[in-house]
């Protein structure tokens, strides 16, 4: 029995598409779908559709995710943050169908969403501080910082897909065991557990990838110790009186 999502499932002679990049496009079209029947006939008023309901529900919880983690406004980060977010929770709750493989389940799929939050970090924080002030921040608080800086970057890529990868394809293996062993109670069980593994992985993505993000967007503001001239003329005042 193979447990892993990169087999492969179609021939085009010498092209060939593993179940990876199948189950990929089709969490893809899924959404797209699903996003345009939902938006097809939004509506303001009191009674909406279950499925406008459920995206504002969406929209709502990362926005306030957004803003609480970033201190910022969340509109710049929404669309990539919350699509990593509905991307990685659709592809682990579809395990619910017979024969889908999640594609988060092959370290391909997870290392390319790590990449991708490697490359939004610098470009959010180059379009909020500037390339100068950005690059700055590698030679803080010394310049000898600058080659760990740099590894710490890199070292995102790894733990995000490595944790990502683990989580899912752990899953699916201790459901694979047990379904051996009792197929009848066991994967009820494990069904259950990994749809809310699968969210709570989503989520933990979602809100790493914010937290790079917006320690790359942060603006330090200067903190001044001095008072101001109104205050010490006051005191001065005071004290010669």
């Amino acid at each position: 029995m193979k447990l892993t999502p990169d087999q492969i499932l179609i021939y085009f002679g010498p092209i060939t598409l593993n179940a990876t990049l199948v189950f990929t496009w089709f969490v893809m079209g899924l959404l797209v779908l699903g996003s345009w029947w939902i938006t097809r006939k939004l509506s303001a008023a009191t009674q909406i559709s279950p499925g406008q309901n459920l995206l504002e529900v969406l929209v709502l919880g990362v926005t306030n995710q957004i803003r609480d983690i970033s201190q910022q406004d969340p509109a710049p980060y929404l669309p990539f943050v919350g699509s990593l977010f509905i991307f990685i929770a659709t592809s682990n709750l579809l395990t619910i169908l017979p024969g889908y493989q999640p594609p988060t389940g092959s370290l391909s799929t997870t290392v390319a969403l790590a990449i991708c939050v490697f490359g939004a970090v610098p470009w959010f924080g180059i379009r909020r501080k500037g390339w100068r002030a950005y690059l700055q921040q590698y030679l803080e608080p010394t310049p000898i910082m600058l080659p760990f800086n740099l590894i710490g970057d890199v070292s995102r890529i790894i733990s995000l897909s490595v944790r990502l990868f683990g989580n899912v394809m752990s899953g699916t293996m201790i459901g694979a065991i047990l379904l051996s062993i009792a197929p009848l109670f066991f994967p009820v069980v494990m069904q259950a557990f990994a749809l809310v593994t699968g969210l709570l992985q989503a989520y933990i993505f979602a809100i790493l990838a914010m937290v790079f993000i917006a320690s790359a967007t942060e603006v330090q503001t200067p903190s001044s110790h001095l008072s101001s001239p109104d205050s010490s003329n006051s005191s001065g005042d005071v004290s010669h009186g």
